[in-house]
C-alpha cells in the first residue's frame, strides 16, 4: 500500500532525513518510534504528501504520488490518505457533523450522502448523540473520535495518526489505541501512527525506531535497551 523508498529532508544546512526507506502492506497498522527529533513527523508528512522530500520515490495504493501536480495531487489526498493528529484541528464554528461532511463535500459528493456517512461514522464511533455539538461542548475524547470520523468518511486506504492520544488521560487513550484496531478490522485501513507511547505500539503489527533520520535495526534497539 505505501512503498518509499531512499527518502531524504533536509531543512537548511540540517538533514532531518537521510535515506529512509518505508513500506507498509493492505491493512496493516506501524507504529513510528522515537526520541524528539529524529524525524518521525517529518517523515509522516512525506508519506501523508503534505511535504515533499528533497530525494527518493513514493508511491500509495500503487500510484507515483510524487509525479502528480498539486491539484491532482490534493484529489488524491483527498480520496486517499485521512489524518488524524495530536490537536483535533476542529472547525469550532462547526457541529460534529458538518466537521465530518467538509471532507466528503470537498471530494463532489451530494449533501445527503455526504451527511449519511458522517452519522454512520459518528455512530459508529460513539457520537450518534453528538452529532449537533460543537468542538468546544465536547471532552478531548470525544473531539479525538470527530477528527476520526473526519479522517474517515471519504474511506481513504490510509490513515496517519501524530501523537493521536498524546493529550489524552489514561482512560480515554487506552479506548482510543482499541478504537483504531477495530477500525482497522471493520474498514481495512493501513494505518501509520508515530507514537511515544509503548503501550500503543506494542499493539501494531510492526513497530519501527527512528534515531537521527534513519530507521535502526533490530541489534541497534536491543543493545540501547529500546526493546526487551
Amino acid at each position: 500500500m505505501i512503498d518509499a523508498t531512499g527518502i531524504v529532508k533536509s531543512f537548511g544546512k540540517l538533514r532531518v532525513l537521510k535515506g529512509i526507506d518505508f513500506h507498509a502492506g493492505k491493512s496493516e497498522v506501524i507504529s513510528i518510534m522515537g526520541a524528539s527529533g529524529a524525524g518521525k513527523s517529518t517523515l509522516l508528512q512525506i508519506l501523508g504528501t503534505l511535504s515533499s522530500p528533497d530525494s527518493g520515490t513514493l508511491s500509495i495504493d500503487g500510484i507515483d504520488v510524487l509525479g502528480l501536480g498539486q491539484k491532482v495531487l490534493a484529489e488524491f489526498r483527498n480520496r486517499k490518505i485521512g489524518f488524524v493528529f495530536q490537536f483535533h484541528h476542529l472547525l469550532p464554528e462547526f457541529t460534529s457533523l458538518e466537521n465530518v461532511m467538509i471532507p466528503a463535500l470537498i471530494a463532489g459528493r451530494t449533501e445527503k450522502d455526504s451527511r449519511d456517512a458522517a452519522l454512520s461514522l459518528l455512530s459508529d464511533l460513539g457520537l450518534e448523540e453528538r452529532t449537533g455539538h460543537k468542538p468546544s461542548e465536547l471532552s478531548g475524547g470525544e473531539q479525538q473520535r470527530v477528527a476520526i470520523a473526519r479522517a474517515l468518511v471519504n474511506n481513504p486506504s490510509v490513515l496517519f495518526a501524530d501523537e493521536p492520544s498524546g493529550n489524552l488521560d489514561s482512560r480515554t487513550k487506552e479506548e482510543l489505541h482499541r478504537l483504531f484496531f477495530s477500525l482497522r478490522d471493520k474498514y481495512g485501513q493501513t494505518i501509520v501512527i508515530v507514537t511515544h507511547d509503548p503501550s500503543l505500539a506494542g499493539m501494531c503489527d510492526r513497530t519501527l525506531y527512528m534515531k537521527d533520520g534513519l530507521f535502526m535495526d533490530s541489534d541497534d534497539i536491543v543493545m540501547s535497551g529500546s526493546r526487551k
